[in-house]
């Protein structure tokens, strides 16, 4: 059920409202990021209002209006996002899903097959996109965090074990910078 404009607070929004990503944090990161793009078009086309005023830079050039509120991208297990999408769909939130079958061909009327040849119990989802007031979108989301790119988030973790355990170097021989590194 969209939430119409006129249901909104105009002297709160947009602080009072939220919109949020939750996407599969095993998916790598292109298809994660397809997801999500995927998803925010079809919410901006739902709730129309969530564009802001265009943009225009000091030469006066104009640039289309995006999002006052921003949407967080966060990660959580695939296992988590079909009992995520159904309970804020229970309490009352727009909520945009997005079936893992519309990642397995780019023809929409063989996604739309697929996703109808599926029971509801077995459609998995690659990601939810969650708006409403801020406090009961935060509710479900909240023990979600920003979503990461596995492969970097363990590069970033070897590189800080190895520096732990490599000896330091002696400023002399490289400079004063080198120990501000570590």
């Amino acid at each position: 059920m969209p939430i119409t404009q006129d249901e909104l607070d105009r002297d709160s929004w947009p602080v009072s409202m939220r919109c949020v990503a939750v996407v599969d944090d095993g998916l790598p990161i292109g298809k994660a990021a397809n997801a999500a793009a995927v998803m925010a078009l079809t919410m901006g086309a739902r709730q129309s209002h969530l564009v802001g005023e265009p943009l225009v830079d000091s030469a006066g050039n104009h640039h289309p209006g995006l999002i006052p509120i921003g949407i967080p991208v966060l990660g959580a297990p695939a296992t988590d996002l079909a009992s995520l999408r159904d309970r804020a769909r229970q309490a009352g939130l727009e909520v945009v899903d997005f079936p893992a079958q519309g990642q397995q061909t780019n023809d929409y009327v063989e996604f739309r097959k697929m996703v109808g040849e599926t029971a509801p119990e077995q459609v998995r989802y690659l990601g939810v996109m969650i708006y409403g007031e801020r406090k009961k979108v935060s509710r479900f989301v909240g023990k979600y965090g920003l979503l990461r790119d596995r492969a970097a988030n363990e590069a970033g973790r070897e590189m800080k074990s190895h520096l732990a355990h490599t000896p330091p170097v002696a400023s002399s021989a490289l400079g004063p910078w080198v120990n501000r590194w570590r």
